[in-house]
């Protein structure tokens, strides 16, 4: 008879065990080997025997620290999701920043870059002004300049007068002057029939103010007493008129 209840006893606990098995089995599904292993300890701690008195109740217990269990795991799961979003925020905003600061580096280039271009092109125009500036110099000295005398007067008019096909040699200007007015700019006849008429012969080679202007030449002055124009509208009167100055020889 105690045999018999011994086995029925002990039969009973191992249904017991075993449906805890399976309910631990369930609320541990998918947690992992941490939990599973948790909830076997605590189903068999180490020396426990099976007995057929109501001490069989702690299964309650049981199964309350294995929801404990499963509380704190999934608070440790929940933890962990956590700290891996914010290693993930971390690595997206040092690629914000990476990206930012790629974008930054590229306009400073792209500014230094325009800056040395603009500085070039300034220089550059520089230079050409001041190439500019070294030919006008350069230009001015070399222009030939000549005495305020008689000499440079008749120099200066005839290299005039070559451009325009003028002719009319030194000696033949220098001849004329002299007759008509002994070498004064500031001569003038009062009392030919030009002076009668109004238009008195004027300057270094006597032309009237008609004939000065028709034979005016381009790059002298437009004032009759003006040596070089008076001059070089002479001469260019008189090729007009004589073929050259070199053959008046008297009142023209």
């Amino acid at each position: 008879m105690p045999k018999n209840i011994l086995t029925r006893g002990y039969r009973s606990s191992l249904d017991r065990v075993q449906k805890l098995n399976r309910v631990q089995k369930a609320a541990f599904a998918g947690v992992g080997t941490l939990g599973v292993t948790a909830v076997a300890l605590a189903a068999f701690p180490a020396g426990a025997q099976t007995t057929t008195t109501s001490e069989a109740a702690p299964a309650a217990k049981v199964a309350y620290s294995s929801q404990q269990q499963v509380m704190d795991v999934h608070a440790d799961v929940a933890d962990q999701l956590a700290g891996a979003s914010q290693k993930i925020a971390a690595i997206e905003a040092k690629k914000e920043a990476a990206v930012k600061q790629a974008v930054a580096q590229k306009q400073a280039a792209a500014q230094k870059q325009a800056a040395a271009k603009k500085a070039v092109a300034e220089r550059r125009a520089q230079e050409t002004v001041n190439r500019s500036a070294q030919r006008f110099e350069v230009k001015q000295v070399s222009a030939k300049s000549y005495p305020n005398n008689l000499d440079g007067w008749i120099r200066e008019a005839r290299a005039i007068m070559a451009k325009h096909n003028i002719p009319g040699t030194y000696s033949g200007i220098h001849r004329n002057v002299m007759r008509e007015s002994s070498g004064n700019p500031m001569a003038i006849n009062n009392w030919d029939v030009n002076a009668i008429n109004g238009i008195p012969s004027k300057g270094l080679l006597q032309v009237i103010p008609p004939t000065f202007k028709a034979y005016h030449v381009p790059g002298t002055s437009w004032n009759i007493y003006d040596p070089v124009a008076n001059i070089a509208a002479a001469c260019n009167y008189a090729a007009d008129k004589y073929g050259s100055m070199d053959n008046v020889n008297s009142a023209y």
